[in-house]
């Protein structure tokens, strides 16, 4: 796993013209709130005409003021798990954009050879900023704490989508709900938010105490392990490996995660549950 240097300042300098290029990127957004689907990706999963602008825009003025290009949920790019690149999702949580639930935000991600190195979760209606560089994770330029040890009984924990959207995922729906309910039995709340990076934040910030999600983007969860991880919380894929950029995310607190990992193993293999 590639670790960021604190001392790589040319990694900080980057992270700064990110903020300022999101920054420049939130009246467009608020702006858009409540777009209605323009792209239909999958049943459930759809894009917006606001997706497509904030995301060229962004691409556009990261790639001009940094010289790395850009790899964007709706027009792609370089392959992000080789050599330095940005991810971007132009609005996490489209559908709660769609509905203008406040639960959505623009995520980016700075990788190399696809770690990331630097993370930045900005949640526009919620008045929340997140940047994670140099092992160091800010909300509204305020150093955030490290992640205390927790248990799964005290804890909030977000799902992601119990139901399948795409047939290539590897999580069967039959399987999510068996684990959902395994979760529901043992954690104090189970939250379903509707935005990754809602709930990845979620964690880093110590509001929940764990989150499980079945997205393989690396543009979904990219950035919130790297603000994850910049507090001492664990992010690995939900088999418990190292996370990489094709894989779903399964992080917590210390002490939640191992809990969390441990209820995923004991339903069983996805692979016996059969297709949907």
């Amino acid at each position: 796993m590639v670790v960021a240097d604190p001392a790589d300042h040319r990694l900080g300098e980057l992270a700064d013209i990110a903020a300022t290029v999101l920054d420049e990127a939130v009246p467009d957004f608020v702006r858009w709130l409540g777009a209605a689907s323009e792209v239909e990706k999958s049943p459930g999963d759809f894009a917006t005409a606001a997706d497509f602008a904030i995301e060229e825009r962004v691409a556009r003025l990261l790639t001009q003021r940094t010289g790395i290009a850009v790899h964007g949920e709706e027009h792609g790019g370089p392959d992000p798990a080789q050599g330095e690149a940005w991810v971007l999702d132009p609005i996490d949580g489209t559908a709660n954009y769609s509905t203008r639930l406040p639960l959505t935000g623009m995520l980016l991600a700075l990788l190399r050879d696809g770690a990331p190195v630097a993370g930045l979760t900005w949640l526009p209606l919620l008045d929340q900023r997140w940047t994670a560089v140099g092992g160091e994770l800010r909300c509204n330029g305020h150093r955030q704490p490290p992640l205390a040890g927790a248990k799964l009984a005290e804890s909030a924990v977000t799902f992601g989508n119990p139901r399948r959207v795409r047939s290539t995922e590897d999580y069967p729906t039959r399987w999510r709900f068996d684990v959902l309910e395994a979760i529901t039995a043992r954690c104090l709340r189970v939250r379903m938010l509707g935005s990754t990076g809602v709930e990845l934040a979620f964690v880093a910030g110590g509001v929940c105490g764990g989150a499980l999600g079945f997205s393989d983007r690396p543009w979904d969860n990219a950035a919130g392990v790297c603000m994850i991880r910049a507090v001492g919380g664990i992010a690995t894929d939900l088999e418990g490996r190292p996370w990489t950029v094709d894989r779903p995310v399964l992080a917590g607190a210390p002490g939640v995660h191992g809990e969390l990992l441990e209820i995923v193993r004991s339903v069983g293999d996805p692979a016996a549950f059969g297709d949907d």
